[in-house]
């Protein structure tokens, strides 16, 4: 089934003469990535330049995707907009309230069982607003989206980080926050910053052990997590054409763990075999025929530093596997140096349970190669010393997996297949024993491993890894063991090597999938009722933030300062939290309970200065809020990393506190923050950080001339009458302070659309 085959023709059919109108501007040849942006542009063909890094740049996306999670609260949002329709053709995907437990189809029942209502809700939201819906075991978005939307030059959003999986079939896809997506399904123009380039070229062809995923590992050892902030990275090469386009799609996936705003692979001949394989045919004929106008220009690639902001060269021929972790997914070390670097680290060398799947792993490529090496346990007589799970990315690989025997080969070692969904990558995994806190290793195919990601265990130590290497790591049992070189004991005695992994592109007899799981939306929805419960715990109907009233703040307290890294699972945590997310209030009661308290060490531990009792970052905000004292937050480096989820800014929102002051945020979250009617500032001088002391009161001090590239004073009165002022910058245009001014972005959209 093809979804949306006349937009794509009519986007294919205008791209050579918008692509034409962009490098007239530019006046030279064009990166993929500028081809995607300049055809995208909301007033249409371009007629000016942007300047990388600074130009804010309005763009009319194609499409826009929303996960069960943070559909709740965009959705919410867009019911407030005026709109009976939405005006680009979206999504919604039920992947992430699924625990993993038991197994795929007991979690799935006790799954509908427990989030009937919120299921309920996104269906009937979907099918009035025109909003295509799959089901709850449909798969993960990301998945979904490659095997059914994804088309090579296209521009997408979507409400989760990730969403930038779909760069594998060359696409710009950008994670969100929900307010954004409400910008475009509600028909207006969507706002980036244009961003930089960084060119990744990659030389060579992996083989053995090697795969995919160690590219992008790799690249997060060079980038670290923040490298990528404001830029799209986009690979090229002799060696990008000989990876798969789910290959691809990996790289892409784990390229938000480096704070890249998206990462591209130009149109090839993987990507046409995978659009052909999973019947899009129409779709690769059209791509065909613009074929020169989906990758780089020739010029571009033959001399990458003068058309890149930065440039990265891998050679696959001699890239090692890499085992990322613990606790941070730029740790990269190559498997030869592991055991050694893990003790000297003190790291468990135990691997208690090997996880593969999860959106960045799980196509059926990656199930093969993982199987290939799964098989050998059983066929050499290895006892497994792990436990083993396999999480497929939808119901088209699963079904397909089970028909061609690999999800047996799987159970034969004892592996325990779970549904179709986030589960352990997203915290939904109810891992007996984790309350316990014990200190441990596990070792997964997922993109992220913050501490209590996976299980809420902070002394979980999680390494990323691709899928064949998790396995062949789990036979194993021992971080220390390197199955390039190293032998395990047969359970006769006898040491013997695992072969290196093999693995299938595509299904040779094509995908298959009784059920896909979607459901398609009435054509006329005006007579669909959808109803939030009054009372429910897990919805509540947002009521609109107050406009600033155009004084300066003073006399705001300091909430707490952030020590270290504070992401967005620190600010909203996920796990059991995710039942909330679609009611602001509920949810509000875990906001920064993970932010590690800068003046004691602890988490969700700060000083209420009303009374000077020590309390949880919630209850005290609650009581400042209850007296009518604002409140501001103060953080470190690349502050709100990690996920998309708004509700980490919609929550300080919501419980009234007025600004967020950092030393540098992650791009999602300074977009949220702005969204919702927040002060996103950074420090002008980063030691001026550790001037701020726990007792402080703070005045904005020029806040009444708020304009775009002026600096704002605030002054932080000590509690021995001292004080210290503060320049701080921020980024907001005209445009952002308007949302500033109206309380939010959707307070405009409302105004506008009555």
């Amino acid at each position: 089934m093809v979804f949306d085959l006349d937009m794509i023709r009519d986007y294919y059919a205008d791209l050579p003469a918008r692509v034409e109108a962009a490098r007239k501007v530019l006046g030279r040849p064009m990166t993929l990535a500028e081809k995607i942006l300049y055809s995208h542009l909301w007033d249409g063909k371009a007629t000016e330049a942007f300047e990388r890094g600074k130009s804010y740049v309005e763009f009319a996306p194609d499409r826009v995707a929303m996960q069960d999670a943070t559909a709740q609260m965009a959705l919410l949002q867009f019911m407030q907009a005026g709109r009976d329709k939405a005006a680009v053709p979206s999504t919604v995907h039920c992947d992430h309230l699924i625990q993993a437990r038991v197994g795929a189809d007991k979690d799935l029942q006790e799954s509908m069982n427990k989030n009937n209502e919120v299921f309920n809700f996104l269906s009937s939201v979907s099918n009035k607003y025109g909003i295509g819906f799959w089901k709850p075991g449909a798969g993960i978005i990301h998945q979904v989206v490659l095997e059914n939307y994804a088309f090579p030059g296209g521009m997408m959003i979507g409400t989760d980080s990730h969403t930038v999986n779909a760069g594998g079939l060359g696409m710009v896809a950008i994670g969100v926050g929900g307010a954004d997506a409400v910008d475009v399904m509600a028909g207006m123009p969507w706002e980036l910053r244009q961003p930089k380039l960084i060119g990744v070229k990659l030389t060579g062809k992996m083989s053995g052990w090697t795969s995919a995923k160690d590219v992008i590992l790799k690249v997060a050892g060079i980038l670290t997590v923040k490298g990528g902030t404001g830029a799209i990275i986009e690979y090229f090469g002799e060696g990008a054409k000989s990876l798969s386009c789910t290959g691809k799609g990996t790289i892409c996936n784990m390229g938000a763990e480096v704070g890249a705003t998206t990462s591209t692979f130009g149109y090839d001949d993987s990507m046409e075999r995978y659009l052909r394989s999973t019947d899009r045919n129409d779709v690769a004929d059209l791509a065909n025929g613009v074929r020169e106008h989906l990758t780089g220009d020739d010029e571009v690639y033959s001399n990458p530093e003068q058309y890149f902001d930065q440039v990265i060269e891998i050679n696959l021929s001699e890239l090692e596997p890499h085992l990322n972790g613990p606790f941070s997914p730029d740790i990269a070390t190559p498997i030869s140096k592991l055991g050694d670097v893990a003790r000297e680290n003190g790291w468990p060398l135990d691997i208690e349970v090997g996880l593969i799947g999860s959106c960045t792993n799980s196509s059926y490529e990656d199930l093969t190669r993982a199987a290939s090496v799964a098989t050998q346990a059983k066929e050499k007589g290895i006892k497994v010393k792990s436990e083993f799970t396999v999480t497929p990315g939808s119901e088209q690989v699963r079904f397909t997996a089970e028909r061609d025997g690999i999800l047996h080969d799987f159970e034969e070692i004892g592996g325990k297949v779970f549904a179709n969904a986030c589960g352990p990558c997203i915290g939904q995994w109810a891992r007996a024993g984790a309350e316990k806190a014990e200190k441990n290793t596990i070792v997964h195919s997922f993109n992220r491993n913050f501490a209590k990601r996976a299980d809420g265990n902070p002394n979980t130590h999680a390494f990323v890894g691709s899928p064949e290497l998790v396995t062949a790591m789990a036979i194993a049992g021992t971080l220390d063991f390197n199955p390039l070189t190293d032998t395990l004991t047969t359970e006769s005695g006898e040491q013997v090597k695992l072969d290196e992994p093999s693995g299938i592109e595509n299904p040779e007899k094509g995908y298959a999938v009784e059920d896909n799981g979607y459901q398609a939306p009435a054509k006329d929805g005006s007579s669909v009722e959808v109803v939030v419960k009054e009372g429910s715990e897990r919805l509540q109907l947002l009521d609109p933030f107050s406009p600033w009233d155009g004084k300066n703040i003073s006399g705001a307290k300091l909430l707490i300062k952030a020590a270290g890294k504070c992401t967005t699972d620190h600010i909203s945590m996920a796990g059991p939290w995710l039942r909330y997310r679609g009611h602001l209030d509920n949810i509000a009661n875990n906001t920064l309970t993970g932010a590690v308290n800068a003046y004691n060490s602890e988490t969700n531990k700060v000083k209420n200065q009303l009374n000077g009792t020590y309390g949880e970052v919630p209850a005290v905000q609650r009581e400042y809020k209850a007296a009518g004292i604002p409140t501001i937050v103060v953080g470190d480096h690349n502050y709100g990393e990690g996920s998309s989820r708004e509700h980490a800014a919609m929550q300080p929102r919501h419980l009234g506190v007025r600004a967020i002051l950092v030393k540098s945020f992650a791009r999602i979250h300074e977009t949220n923050l702005k969204k919702q009617g927040m002060l996103a500032l950074t420090f002008d001088n980063e030691s001026d950080y550790d001037k701020i002391q726990e007792d402080d009161t703070i005045n904005f001090l020029d806040l009444e001339a708020f304009a775009p590239d002026r600096q704002l004073t605030l002054e932080f009165v000590h509690a021995d009458g001292s004080s210290d002022q503060v320049k701080v910058n921020h980024t907001y245009n005209e445009q952002q302070i308007g949302w500033f001014k109206a309380g939010s972005a959707l307070n405009l959209i409302k105004q506008q659309n009555a």
